[in-house]
């Protein structure tokens, strides 16, 4: 076992660079994800500040700027806020926690999060759900991207570093049970196989608005 204390931020911070030089791209060569993207930037283009949620190096937040949304990035690690903020100078990153966000409430007309809410324990998903209804502003929508399935995964080496990450698994009709007890409103699921290059498990996709 590996001596090691992990945690998700000190795990996140140990690999950023790795993190960052793997999955900056990515959404090149994901065109299930940019048609969802595409979608959720035109209705908050113009509407206000959009927030990127477990923005690890800021690439679905550099891809809606580039759609003419206003947003900014959090995320856990102090790191991967480095490295997004290099990556895109002209996007503002915080160093934030899902379950306690430093925003007042309906600071935001939009929220995605993309791969991050895998990375907290079952009992956690509705306090942060309840956060995140806090800091949008009323019919904002949310967009969430989950790795799906059953029970939790875990790796003793992420990257080939003697890292330790955890994530949960989702399956849709599990987190729209949690997304309706925390007072969203959920108007699409969808769902798609692995791309080769990816991960191999099943992608979980919803939009949801506050209510």
């Amino acid at each position: 076992m590996n001596p090691t204390p992990w945690t998700i931020e000190a795990s996140y911070d140990q690999v950023a660079r790795q993190y960052a030089e793997t999955f900056f791209e990515e959404l090149a060569r994901k065109p299930f994800d940019r048609q969802l993207l595409d979608t959720f930037a035109a209705r908050v283009r113009a509407q206000g500040m959009v927030c990127d949620l477990g923005c690890g190096p800021g690439h679905v937040a550099r891809y809606l700027k580039d759609w003419g949304v206003e947003v900014c990035g959090v995320d856990l690690s102090a790191a991967m806020v480095q490295h997004a903020s290099q990556r895109n100078p002209d996007i503002p990153f915080h160093k934030g926690d899902m379950r306690a966000l430093d925003f007042p409430s309906a600071a935001f007309t939009g929220i995605v999060a993309f791969y991050s809410l895998i990375h907290l324990q079952r009992p956690e998903v509705p306090q942060a759900l309840q956060e995140l209804h806090r800091v949008l502003q009323v019919h904002a929508p949310l967009l969430l991207a989950l790795h799906g399935g059953k029970g939790e995964v875990h790796t003793e080496n992420c990257f080939g570093q003697g890292v330790a990450i955890d994530a949960t698994l989702f399956t849709a009709e599990e987190m729209t049970g949690y997304l309706h007890q925390a007072g969203f409103q959920v108007a699409q699921a969808a769902e798609r196989e692995p791309y080769a290059f990816e991960y191999q498990s099943r992608r979980v996709y919803i939009l949801a608005h506050k209510g």
